[in-house]
């Protein structure tokens, strides 16, 4: 089935395509360099990805502003726009809170959001991604030179008929890939973006500067890349999961950045992915009739409350105001018929709520 493609506005008014594909438990997935929503599921280089992705969850994924169906002419690229974007789409979804799946730049992106918005974040992949890029302050000369004359190879051949030119960004993303898989993604390149905002791009991902941002990020976190990453160095990865607290990191064999079903790390990568997610799945089937109409983001407050929190508490453990606490709070009493908290907690407590074990939300178990 081809994916349903919708449109929203960011702050700025700039306007950006996204897309859902698949059923089951939703999964937001932020665009890395040159996406188009159509044509990347035509992509021998993607198609196996976005068919992982959706296999068993709704994908939701987006055009990165100046690629695909999104607005090509956009002002500005910077991480406080690409966050903006984000939330726009979350928003324009209807998704509340949800786990979130970065690749590369798109996983500096979902860092960022997950460290500023904790409460819409319920667990973060990150795969072959970076801290800081490398225009990044203190820059290192020599990779400065690399990125101004890459960019330079952009602005001049970028648009040639040529494809030797964009080859060679292919070549550095799977450097393993047969020669199909890296026409494919080389004639995706051009399709995806103009020349200029390719190179825009480029230099604006090598700005990328997250490393004040990831240690505030309080999610269950998994981080994966591969050893002998061709893109993005497998130390940058490494960084990556040692500044966010508590997150898991595997490490994967191969060279490939765009990682490929015949590449040794691919089994191993989608093991890890599915297993992390499964982790904070709910189990809506064990939640009796009377809290069917409450949401998902309602059910994970009365759990808090079951276990005796205060408004206060629950408003830290959830990364969310007291005053958004007490809204929810109204609207949990309102649908379940009762008066007071006392009364509350009994219901939540006789259906197994307040417990680790569960298999309710909770900000242990999801």
């Amino acid at each position: 089935m081809p994916p349903k493609i919708r449109f929203c506005r960011s702050g700025d008014g700039v306007r950006v395509a996204f897309s859902s594909s698949g059923t089951g438990p939703v999964l937001l997935q932020t665009p890395t360099w040159l996406t188009h929503l159509e044509l990347d599921w035509k992509a021998v280089a993607w198609c196996d990805w976005l068919s992982e992705l959706s296999a068993s969850r709704t994908l939701v994924r987006y055009d990165l502003r100046g690629c695909g169906l999104s607005d090509r002419h956009p002002r500005e690229q910077s991480m406080e726009r690409w966050v903006a974007d984000l939330e726009a789409v979350a928003d324009a979804a209807g998704l509340e809170r949800f786990p979130l799946f970065g690749l590369c730049q798109g996983g500096a992106i979902a860092a960022a959001f997950a460290a500023q918005h904790p409460e819409r974040v319920s667990r973060l992949v990150l795969y072959g991604s970076y801290v800081q890029g490398g225009l990044a302050h203190p820059p290192e000369t020599s990779r400065v030179d690399e990125v101004q004359a890459l960019a330079t190879l952009i602005e001049k051949g970028w648009g040639s008929d040529a494809p030797a030119f964009r080859e060679v960004f292919s070549c550095m993303l799977m450097p393993d890939a047969s020669a199909e898989k890296l026409r494919s993604l080389t004639d995706l390149e051009i399709r995806s973006t103009t020349p200029s905002m390719a190179r825009k791009l480029w230099l604006a991902f090598h700005r990328v500067d997250v490393a004040d941002l990831v240690p505030r990020i309080r999610v269950p976190t998994l981080v994966l890349h591969c050893r002998g990453d061709a893109m993005v160095p497998f130390e940058e990865g490494r960084r990556m999961a040692t500044l966010i607290p508590g997150a898991q990191f595997v490490e994967l064999e191969g060279r490939n950045h765009i990682l490929q079903a015949e590449d040794p790390g691919w089994g191993r990568f989608w093991e890890a992915v599915q297993a992390f997610l499964a982790e904070g799945e709910e189990t809506l089937a064990e939640v009796p009739p009377v809290f069917a109409d409450l949401t998902p983001r309602e059910r994970e407050l009365l759990d808090q409350i079951a276990r005796g929190r205060s408004n206060g508490e629950i408003a830290e453990a959830l990364f969310i105001s007291p005053k958004t606490v007490r809204n929810h709070v109204s609207n949990i009493f309102a649908k379940l018929g009762v008066a007071h908290r006392s009364e509350a907690i009994v219901l939540a407590r006789e259906a197994g709520f307040g417990r680790s074990d569960s298999g309710l939300p909770s900000r242990t178990s999801a």
